[in-house]
């Protein structure tokens, strides 16, 4: 079986095409959110994969939101939740993502600072705590003030398709290194 390659030189000051681009980044697995706040018509959620932990020191997360996207300017300085989804909870991601309106037979749960989702694998509840301006995003940093977890399988998202991601074996030792306090610039 032959398989698809890309392979680009770089060239200072030239323009990287925007579906290469998509297409490289599509080979970055990530876990599958959906960003929940209380908007002005009631609870909303933006489905979203550019998310990542930021600081224990405070505690803050990190969520990419396309400045085009709806969700946008309506969860700006607004307290949010991100809610970390089961490979069972495909649908809830695909209907987020689709950008409808009617979010009434959505699985809600009342948080602290907002709506959130019930059945999920993990959330954590956030106060706004900066925006940063990304290109055609813009990258929310929110403080986590509530969290909830369970075990269980992730829901992922792999060359632009969703996949489960089973949970490690409990016979796999856990890591000897705890990855937050990892020196980036050991020898």
């Amino acid at each position: 079986m032959s398989e698809r390659t890309s392979e680009r030189v770089a060239v200072p000051g030239a323009e990287v095409d925007e579906t290469e681009l998509r297409n490289c980044l599509a080979h970055f697995a990530s876990g599958v959110t959906v960003v929940t706040y209380e908007g002005p018509q009631g609870p909303r959620g933006i489905t979203v994969n550019a998310f990542t932990s930021v600081s224990l020191k405070p505690p803050l997360v990190l969520v990419s939101v396309a400045r085009t996207s709806r969700s946008h300017d309506a969860m700006a300085g607004r307290p949010f939740t991100v809610n970390i989804l089961r490979p069972e909870q495909e649908a809830i991601a695909r209907h987020f993502a689709s950008g409808g309106d009617d979010h009434s037979h959505m699985p809600w749960c009342r948080g602290g600072v907002g709506p959130r989702l019930s059945g999920v694998l993990a959330y954590l509840e956030c106060e706004p705590w900066r925006a940063y301006e990304g290109g055609d995003h813009t990258l929310y940093l929110g403080r986590v003030v509530a969290l909830g977890y369970e075990e269980g399988d992730a829901l992922g998202f792999f060359c632009s398709r969703f996949v489960p991601v089973p949970r490690p074996i409990p016979s796999q030792p856990p890591l000897p290194y705890d990855p937050f306090e990892l020196p980036y610039d050991a020898p």
